[in-house]
Parts: C-alpha cells; structure tokens; sequence
C-alpha cells in the first residue's frame, strides 16, 4: 500500500448531501491514495456514487480551471446533485462502455504499440532502393535523415519515416485506403423485395437512409413505381440503379402546404456510397453494412498498408507481418532483434518501450492480440483493459481514477492481473475508486464502501464502509456472505433432451472444432480471453442455425427453429426509448387511458406523437441550452417539469393516479396500484421476476447497464412457449451482484421449463457452478487458444486440468450450503 500523506494533507474526498439519482442524501467519505471499491446490488446507487458524483465534479472542477477557449472545444458535465465534495482530484473515468471505435482504428493504434513498432521499422530496418529493389543493410543514416546510397546501382534514396509506414496517413494502401477492406455495393440487398412497388418501398436504401423523394424523382425519369420491381425493363432498372444526378421538378405535401420544388436525383448505388463515404465509426458503418459485400483488400492483403511501408524489413519480418503476430510474440521477437553496433543504443530504447507498453497488456490477458486486429471486433472488455493499460503508462499522479466494472470479459485467471495493475495505478500516487461485482476483485480492494440495501428507492443508503475482512463479518451486509465463502446457487440439473452438433473449419486462431451442444439445458461457454468463444458462438453456431451457414461451417445438424441473442448493447439511442415503451406496457397503458377520457384517444396519450406531448421539449421531458463557450446544459423542461405530457393530461387518472404519475412510479410500485388490469400486470410481474422492480416506467432505456439491457430484452420473451429455441446471452452477468446472478439463473430455469435451449458465454464462476454443461475452450488466448480443452458437467471441468478446472475446483472448494439461495 502507499504511504499516507505527509501530516496535513488531505486523506480523504468528504461527499456530503449526496442526491444523484436515487442516493439518499448520503455522506460518506472515500481514502485517497487507495483501492476503493464501491459495492451494491443492480440498481442500488454505486454508479451514482462513482460516476454520477465522485467522477462528475472531479472532471467537472478540472475543466473549469482551464481556459475558456479550451473548455469550448471539450466535452464537460453538469453539476452534480450535491452539498458538498471536498478534497477530490481531477478524475478521469474508464467507463463500462468505451466510445465507438473508428474504422481505421486497430488495436495497434489505440495502445499505441504500433506508434514505437513503426519507429523501428523507420530506423533499424533493411530498406529497399526504389530504383533497383535491392535492400540496404540498417544504418544510423535513417535516423539522422540522411539520404541512402544504394550498394548496387549507387544511387541515394530517402527510407521512409514513421509517418510514412502509417496507414492512417501517407502509408495507406491506395485501393482500400488504410481500411484493409474493399467494400462493394451487393445489387440483391438493394431491391430485396422485387414483388415490392417502388412506392411501397421496393428499393431499401431510399427507406433506410430517408430519401422519401425519390420515388417521385425517379418517376420524372418515366420509371413505373405503381408496379412491382420485377415486372421493371432493364432500361427502367437501370435508371433505379445507375441514373445519372439530375435535378427534377416535383410536388411536396408537407404540414405547411404544397410546394413546388428541384430535387436531385440519387440513385440507389449513389445512396449507398455516400452513406459509406460518411461512415466515420462503426456505428455509421454497421447501418450501411447490408448493402456491401467486403472482402479482404487484394493489393495489400488486409495490411492496410502500401507497398512502400510493407517494404522494411526486419530479420524476416516486415511491418505488415510484425503486426500480425499475437503481441507476446511480438515482443518475443523484438527483444531478440541484432542491430549492426551504430544502432543498438537505439534499438535498445525503442525495444524497451515496446515491452514496457506492452507488459501492462500482457498483464491483463490481453497477449493474445495482434497490432492489426480492428479495433470495431474488440470485446467491451478488452477496450476497457486497453484503456487500463494506458492509463498506467502515463504514469501520472494525484489522479482519480473511476473504473466501472474492470472485470468485464475477464476469465478468473487474469483476475489477478487486473488487480496488479490496478495496484500500480495508486502506487504512482494516484487515487482508484472501482464499481464491480466480481468476488476476487471486491476483496482487493484496501476499503469498500457498500450501498444498498436493496434497489431504486429501496437503495441509496450507506449500508458500511471498512476493510473487505470488516464487511465480511457485519451481518448487516448484502456483500459479506460472498466475502466469506461461495454461495452456491441453487437450481435442479437437468439432463440434455437432445445435440446440436457443429464441425468447421479453422477460423482467425480458433482450430477446426468437432463441438456437441446440449438442447433443453444451460450450457456455459467459457476459456480465458480470446480462447474462441465468440468465433465458435457468435461466428459459427448462431449464423449456421439461422441458415447463414459460413463458409467455414462444414455441417450442423440441429432441431432448433430460432435463435434469440441476447447482449448488452443498449436498447433505444435517445431518452424517447423507456421501460414503458419497450416492455409494451405503454401501449397498455395508453388503451386504458383511452378507455376512461372522453376527449382523448389512446393515440394521444404517446409522448412521442400524441396531442397531449408537451409542446416545449417536444415529449423529451428536458431541453438543451446552448450555453455558447460552456457545455450544453440540459434542463428539466421548465413547463412539463419533466413529465412530458401537455397539463391537461394530469386531469385524467386510472386508478387515481395520471399518466405522467404512473410513469414516475417504479415498477412495483406501479403493480400495487394496477395489478387488475390484467394485461399490465402480467407484464410488470415479468419484469419484478427479472429483478427489475426497482426501475422507473419512465427510466430511459439507453442508460440502463449491460446487465440490466439483457434482462429486459428477455421480458419480451417469458411465457411464451419455447420449444425449438435456442437463446445465446453473452456475459449476462456483467453488472449484476452475486444476488441478481442467483435471480438470472432463475429467469433462464424458466425458458428452459419453457422448452428453451439457453447457451451463456460466461466468466462468472457461480454460472459456471450452476450450468448442466460446460465447453471449455483454450488452453489459452489467441494463438495459444483455439481448441475445446474440457466439456461435461461442473463437477467434471472441476476435475480436469485446464484454467477454467482449477478455479472451478476452488470455488466449490470454498462454497457453502444455503437453502435460502
């Protein structure tokens, strides 16, 4: 641990009247120059605490020591609801869910590895004369930017520098343009409805991308949009397809009146390849995806790269195949490279803080990836360990840290990695609070501080705060039984009703797999980082099942009619999306209502729509404010107050209570007051089994965690009937308090009493002790990994050797019998 503070400084952040979200104007105080670790049910208040107040004002107060002109250019955040935070440092925060990556983003250039592996292609490398292709020998010239005289037709030429060998700048490939991809427009996709009308919507680009002109437009051309597509001549489709950018004349009804206006016309290729054009990040570029086929780039391999940065070598190594090595055997490699005598000073420097940058990586399991590997097929997990690594690399100090949940998609034995490099983050004077759920991770921590005691309004109190040992034994703790020993949950075992059996094809570094998948039962899938588990899930079972057989698929043979992923993307992009409107009971609620106004219809009751939205905010509940030179200020909407709704619907009330009101209620709130109208109570009494009685209605659905997006994609899906279904979640467990876990399992007993067939991708140890069957891949990640190492019951992975055995054997080592579980 760090020595405290010389006397007189500081110890600790005093919060004092803590009111985000659902705190319940709590005082606490939070050590400095500690491990924190804040713990608590979903739903309790930890991420209030630790983003929502400790984050927000540390962030906040630093930004608003920096200049005005910087601050306009710099995301800020709002006050946070609070008396009082003193002490605290400038935070930065490593959040569930990092940003959207770009497309040319590689896991390279966000550790910036491939920043110092470029230098050393630029300075120690062999480099090729442009005139005669033969390679000079390394030499000190390169690095003092003196021209080379080639040793066979003795002219000079100038090796590349490092800006040179970067395929997000002039080292990128011409064809592809660094992206290691070419990507062409799929005709089919375009039209793919030909018994479609162009004015029904035949051709999808113009719908998706809300060009609702162009049916007008192309029928200027003489084009028939009255008729299906298919009965178009060529000479019509070739105008949909290809016509040229012409301005037209058209008629346009809108709320104002008709209008008169020139419209260009935009073909439906053109649509697709401006919309690509514009594709910046992943998120552009998944929308715009079904209308491309992409395919390895044919002039630089996938390297990105052009032909003069794939041209330095290094032993037999060039830049392009040095980045496609597993990051241990890059460094492997760099540290075994033999400069001439000139350069060893310098290949010493640039090798040393390869491995220094790449140690921390390693540390956290994450050797298994390459330099080239894009940054778009990263795990959640694996992004938010990068940006772990390179917070440590930078080496500050008298920073607090914020993590939420650092554990995400980490395998038990790189647990203990986490932890040390977590450890070296306060080591360097820093101070790290920390929001997670994992037992191995809770007991690291130097202090915890315990929110509960149960969820919503039922949380937002400090339950204790102390050492892990100190929580342990205070019988007032929802964490301490976990702290002591395992808690096993308990369900009944259930045998396989029948066999999925898949066999492939070697893909990325995952080997050929002869796989066996019980139905009727819950499989975990598991293996350390980058073992497999998403190519033989994600990749190959699911696409196969869905008759999207990959090229790599050799068979499947399965009795299994439809397939439901379930992940922990977020539901809905703005604050329009609510647990009302996506669980349906909204639309319930808005026939009742309907029922019982005799001025309204249930149509009206939509805050999104209707005519009782509150015309100021538009039925957002708040408004955003320019506030010129500082951040955006959103603000409760000063006429609705946040409700959304017009005043007059606070007139009309079922059961005594507007709609308004019962938006604002939680959802066990809300089934005491409306448990007789069948249809809405069913649905409430779906979402309290899945633990979300805690949750507002009106609760945007965007800023739900990842454990509690994948609960409620489930709701949609409890008492129906589940034969021939098979559901996949991947890591369900992310977010959830050992208790929530125990209430998943329960939700998932109930597909399977159902019919259901429910395979996990999991890290957790208490699901894995749960499951009736387990595939372990392995033995480790990447490279290393690839091959299914263990199947069987829990207690015969317990038995076996792998990683995955040897905790699992610990765990039920440690567990005890808990019949209240």
């Amino acid at each position: 641990m760090t020595p405290a503070p010389s006397s007189g400084l500081p110890t600790t952040i005093t919060v004092r009247g803590a009111r985000v979200n659902n705190l319940q104007n709590i005082d606490v105080d939070i050590p400095l120059h500690q491990l924190v670790g804040i713990v608590g049910v979903s739903g309790s208040g930890k991420s209030s605490l630790a983003m929502g107040t400790l984050y927000a004002e540390g962030s906040r107060r630093y930004l608003e020591a920096l200049s005005t002109y910087t601050r306009r250019r710099m995301a800020a955040t709002g006050r946070a609801a609070v008396d009082t935070v003193s002490h605290i440092p400038p935070a930065l925060a490593l959040r569930q869910r990092p940003g959207t990556a770009g497309v040319r983003s590689t896991f390279g250039t966000s550790t910036e590895l491939l920043n110092v592996v470029r230098l050393m292609f630029s300075r120690l490398a062999e480099h090729c004369c442009p005139h005669c292709g033969t390679y000079a020998e390394p030499t000190l010239k390169v690095a003092l930017e003196y021209p080379i005289t080639c040793s066979n037709c003795a002219r000079e030429f100038s090796a590349p520098d490092a800006e040179e060998l970067a395929f997000n700048s002039d080292g990128a490939c011409t064809e592809c343009a660094g992206t290691g991809i070419t990507r062409q427009v799929h005709e089919a996709s375009l039209v793919p409805d030909p018994t479609k009308t162009i004015d029904d919507g035949a051709v999808a680009p113009w719908n998706q991308f809300g060009f609702n002109v162009q049916p007008q437009i192309v029928a200027e051309f003489g084009v028939r949009t009255d008729v299906p597509f298919k009965e178009l001549t060529q000479e019509e489709r070739q105008i949909v397809f290809h016509g040229p950018e012409e301005k037209k004349a058209i008629t346009v009804t809108s709320r104002k009146g008709v209008h008169d206006l020139d419209f260009t016309f935009r073909n439906a290729y053109l649509t697709v390849t401006k919309e690509l054009e514009r594709a910046t990040d992943a998120k552009r570029l998944q929308r715009v995806s079904k209308f491309l086929t992409e395919r390895t780039c044919p002039v630089c391999l996938g390297s990105r790269l052009s032909e003069r940065a794939r041209q330095p070598r290094i032993g037999k190594h060039t830049l392009a195949s040095a980045s496609a090595l597993p990051l241990h055997d890059l460094l492997a490699w760099a540290e075994a490279i033999h400069p001439p005598a000139s350069l060893v000073d310098l290949a010493n420097s640039i090798t040393a803080t390869l491995a220094s940058m790449g140690k921390r990586l390693i540390q956290l399991g994450l050797g298994y990836l390459s330099l080239d590997r894009a940054a778009t097929t990263l795990s959640n997990g694996e992004r938010q360990r990068t940006q772990l690594a390179r917070a440590v690399r930078n080496e500050t100090t008298g920073v607090l840290y914020v993590l939420d949940e650092p554990s995400i998609g980490l395998h038990p034995e790189n647990i203990t990695g986490l932890i040390g490099v977590m450890r070296d983050l306060f080591e360097d004077g820093n101070s790290v609070v920390f929001v997670d759920h994992d037992v191995s991770v809770i007991q690291a921590a130097d202090q915890l501080v315990e929110i509960g005691p149960g969820s919503g309004a039922q949380g937002g109190h400090i339950l204790g705060t102390g050492t892990p040992a100190t929580l342990a034994n205070d019988p007032q703790s929802v964490i301490g039984p976990h702290l002591r020993a395992a808690q096993p949950i308990a369900r009944a075992h259930r045998d396989p009703t029948g066999w999925i059996r898949m066999k492939t094809q070697p893909l990325h570094t995952v080997g050929a797999l002869d796989v066996n998948v019980p139905t009727g039962v819950l499989t975990v899938v598991t293996g350390v980082s980058g073992s497999g588990k998403t190519t033989m899930v994600l990749e190959s079972l699911i696409p196969a099942l869905n008759g999207q057989q990959p090229e790599h698929v050799n068979a499947i043979s399965a009795d299994v009619d439809r397939t439901v992923l379930v992940d922990a993307s977020p539901i809905g992009i703005n604050v329009r999306s609510t647990v009302a409107t996506y669980s349906g009971i909204m639309d319930q609620l808005r026939r009742e209502f309907g029922k019982v106004s005799q001025d309204y219809a249930a149509g009206d009751f939509s805050y999104n729509t209707g005519a009782l939205k509150c015309p100021e905010c538009d039925g957002n509940g708040q408004v955003t404010l320019d506030a010129q030179f500082l951040a955006d200020v959103e603000l409760i909407c000063p006429t609705c107050h946040g409700t959304r709704y017009r005043q007059e619907a606070s007139t009309i009330q079922l059961e005594g209570l507007s709609m308004p009101e019962i938006l604002g209620l939680t959802v066990s709130e809300a089934m005491q007051h409306l448990q007789d109208y069948s249809r809405i109570s069913s649905r409430l009494q779906v979402l309290i089994d899945l633990g979300l009685s805690y949750l507002t209605l009106g609760e945007d659905t965007p800023a739900l965690s990842g454990g509690e997006a994948q609960r409620l994609k489930l709701s949609t899906e409890l008492g129906r009937n589940q034969y021939g279904t098979m559901f996949v979640l991947d890591e369900p467990s992310v977010g959830l308090h050992p208790n929530d876990i125990a209430v998943l399992m329960g939700v998932l007993d109930r597909l399977i009493e159902r019919g259901a067939t429910v395979v996990v991708i999991e890290h957790d140890l208490d699901v894995m002790a749960a499951a009736d069957w387990i595939i372990d891949l392995g033995p480790g990640g990447g490279a290393d990994g690839g091959y299914i190492v263990a199947t069987g019951t829990p207690a015969e992975i317990a038995s076996s050797h792998t990683l995955t055995g040897k905790h699992l054997r610990a765990h039920r080592a440690s567990g005890v019998a808990d019949s209240s579980r």
